[in-house]
């Protein structure tokens, strides 16, 4: 659930036709919880180890659908993409079935891919920016 919420919608929203049109699936589902946007209050520590605090507020998006096999699928994506929502929700419930190896090939993997991708540019910008810092010692101090 993690990557379909990190995924670009663009990413997404092709990963998952490629899958629907390669298995033939017309995607039958019942809303248990129509896409809705709202807000969540994001947390942050200080230095990752720190008494929690109140970052600030993000949108989100949020639904729940019901395969027509009784699987259940949910999803949470940041932003307001009402379709995003969907597809991570109907992939999420398709992960539960018998069709997760084939998801997880065709729609997992290539975000997966491209999320590292970018992170490891992420990680070589900001390499650029490091700066090594040394302590001097004065001879007065021995």
């Amino acid at each position: 659930m993690s990557l379909l919420a990190k995924a670009p919608s663009s990413t997404l929203a092709a990963a998952f036709s490629n899958v629907i049109e390669e298995l033939g699936l017309t995607p039958d589902f019942k809303w248990l919880r129509k896409p809705e946007i709202g807000g969540v209050m994001v947390q942050g520590r200080a230095g990752g180890k720190g008494d929690a605090f109140n970052l600030g507020e993000m949108t989100v998006t949020r639904c729940s659908l019901k395969l027509e096999n009784g699987v259940v699928g949910h999803a949470y994506v940041q932003g307001r993409d009402k379709v995003k929502a969907e597809q991570a929700a109907l992939i999420d419930a398709y992960m539960q079935s018998d069709k997760a190896t084939v998801f997880a090939d065709i729609v997992l993997k290539p975000i997966l891919d491209e999320l590292s991708g970018i992170g490891a540019k992420r990680n070589q910008r900001a390499s650029k920016t490091k700066v090594d810092f040394f302590t001097l010692v004065r001879g007065e101090d021995q």
